[in-house]
Formats: C-alpha cells, structure tokens, sequence
C-alpha cells in the first residue's frame, strides 16, 4: 500500500502533501520534528487528510496531481472528507495497528 497524505500546521494553515508507503511511521516523523522541511518550519503536523493506493506510480501521479492544485482545492477535499479538518493521527494509529 502507498499512501498520499495532506498535514495541515491548523485549520485552514499550511499545508503539505506527501507521499509515503508507510503512513504511521511517516506522521510520527513530523510529528517528533524528525522529517526536515514542513514540521521545523510549521509547527505541529496534523493529518488532515490520506488516500490509500495499491501502486507506486499511481499514487506518485495523484501526488504531483495534489501538489499542482490550487489551494482553495485542497481544502474543499479536506473539507469533504469528514471530520474535516479532524487530526486523523490517532485513528489511524489504531486503524493501522490492529
């Protein structure tokens, strides 16, 4: 599984898209301030919004897709995946644990 990701430092703040084929492991790096860029620069991270695809180039694509929007298009996909704007981290702690 590969995992395209959206962190927010707060509700309707910066944003950041990423990709990675291990979503717990990558959310605690920014959230521990491990991962250089969006976190040392932001503040906390909240996962505010993830898709899951089965192929690397695929979700690489949707990526680049993701990054080329405009802003006001990634938040209504925020906006529409709910809870919006809910910090996702702990659901998917246990989504991805178990």
């Amino acid at each position: 599984m590969v995992f395209v990701y959206i962190l927010a430092n707060k509700r309707y703040g910066t944003l950041y898209t990423g990709l990675t084929t291990n979503l717990m492991k990558r959310i605690e790096e920014h959230r521990q301030g491990l991962a250089d860029g969006f976190t040392k620069q932001h503040g906390r991270a909240q996962l505010v919004y993830y898709e899951i695809h089965e192929d690397i180039d695929q979700a690489a694509h949707r990526e680049r897709l993701l990054k080329k929007w405009k802003r006001q298009w990634k938040i209504e996909l925020i906006e529409k995946s709910p809870p919006n704007w809910y910090d996702l981290y702990e659901d998917v702690k246990r989504k991805w644990n178990n």
